[in-house]
């Protein structure tokens, strides 16, 4: 589990195909003396296994069903990587619960300064975008964020210059594709209106 609370902006410094899958080897400033081969990690919203690390990079390998469900098959070397490292008991849950489950790729439709900040309004695929709530977290490249408006299949984030800064959503543009996790409670509260109706 994670909280959506980024801690290192890793970069891709090798992929590699093997078989049907692909291997990723990124940099990171972890201390890689505390993460464990088999820690999961989230990138950019997507939970992975480490399974090998050396000095200053560790590797990830990523199914097929994980490349084509997620936007880490745009990656290319000198991405820049939002890091999570799984939230451990007692610490302090400054963002929402995040799984680390993509449940789609949105599309970027527009960033808009407002005063300090910035306004990104995404698509978000059908049928998810009937996960999204005015109001509601939403995960946006593994980034913890509240939902400020929704229409239809189009919602709006604000996003402080603290978080602008110390992510990679700085670098969206129009057109750019986002890993997208819909709230927990969302997922869980829609599942039980279906079963109940």
């Amino acid at each position: 589990m994670f909280t959506g609370i980024i801690t290192d902006i890793g970069r891709v410094r090798a992929i590699r195909d093997t078989n049907r899958d692909r291997r990723f080897e990124l940099e990171t400033a972890y201390d890689l003396a505390t993460v464990e081969i088999g820690a999961s990690i989230s990138h950019s919203g997507c939970c992975l296994t480490v399974v090998e690390k050396g000095d200053h990079w560790f590797a990830v390998e990523v199914s097929g069903e994980t490349l084509s469900a997620t936007t880490l098959s745009d990656w290319t070397v000198g991405r820049r990587v939002n890091l999570e490292r799984a939230a451990r008991a007692g610490d302090e849950l400054g963002g929402h619960i995040v799984s680390g489950h993509v449940d789609g790729v949105g599309e970027v439709l527009s960033v808009t300064p407002e005063g300090g900040s910035h306004r990104i309004r995404i698509r978000a695929p059908r049928p998810l975008h009937r996960y999204v709530a005015s109001k509601g977290s939403i995960g946006v490249e593994g980034v913890s964020l509240t939902v400020n408006e929704v229409e239809v299949e189009v919602f709006g984030v604000n996003i402080i210059p603290h978080t602008w800064e110390v992510t990679t959503l700085g670098a969206l543009r129009p057109g750019s594709r986002v890993n997208l996790e819909i709230d927990m409670l969302a997922r869980y509260l829609a599942r039980w209106q279906e079963t109940a109706a």
